[in-house]
């Protein structure tokens, strides 16, 4: 698959810009990631995107594997390359002046403030993407509730997500999803 020089210009500017959003890392910013990719380019369908992710949460390593793997879908190896530098450079340049800028200031208050201000945003950016992930893979009420009482084991209790997920991939074997 060879990429056109536009489509690639495209995919450097599209997650450029949204890596500097990255407050919470790249799972934070799946909701805007699936808007740009599948309402806005039309690149991918909702489903084409939620597999990628999947695919790229079973391979171990950093979550921003899925970022590589929508380039690569868009737009070949070129496509991956590009869209990885794009979103990992610039977000990762911002953190490495901020904590710089950190380390400088004065007073530790303001430093604790700052943290404790970004909490909340990174935690209801993380909710967003689940959500919009759930809404790309969940097509029948089984589905649905499979994710629900999924996302309750792991928030309320202390089993192990490896757990929930082969239980989920039991009952999807057994047509209950």
């Amino acid at each position: 698959m060879s990429a056109s020089p536009d489509v690639l210009l495209e995919i450097a500017w599209r997650f450029a810009s949204l890596s500097l959003l990255a407050v919470g890392g790249i799972n934070a910013l799946l909701p805007e990631i699936h808007r740009v990719v599948v309402d806005v380019e039309g690149w991918m369908t909702s489903a084409e995107f939620a597999d990628l992710f999947a695919l790229a949460q079973l391979a171990p390593g950093p979550n921003a594997m899925v970022i590589s793997l929508l380039g690569w879908k868009v737009a070949g190896i070129a496509g991956a390359f590009v869209a990885t530098l794009a979103a990992c450079g610039p977000s990762s340049l911002l953190c490495y002046y901020a904590v710089r800028g950190m380390a400088r200031m004065p007073s530790e208050r303001m430093k604790a403030v700052l943290q404790r201000a970004l909490a909340p945003v990174a935690i209801g950016l993380i909710f967003a993407s689940g959500y919009t992930l759930a809404r790309a893979a969940d097509h029948y009420a089984g589905a649905l509730l499979l994710t629900v009482l999924g996302a309750a084991a792991v928030a309320f209790t202390r089993v192990n997500p490896v757990w929930v997920l082969a239980a989920a991939a039991a009952a999807g074997i057994a047509g209950v999803a």
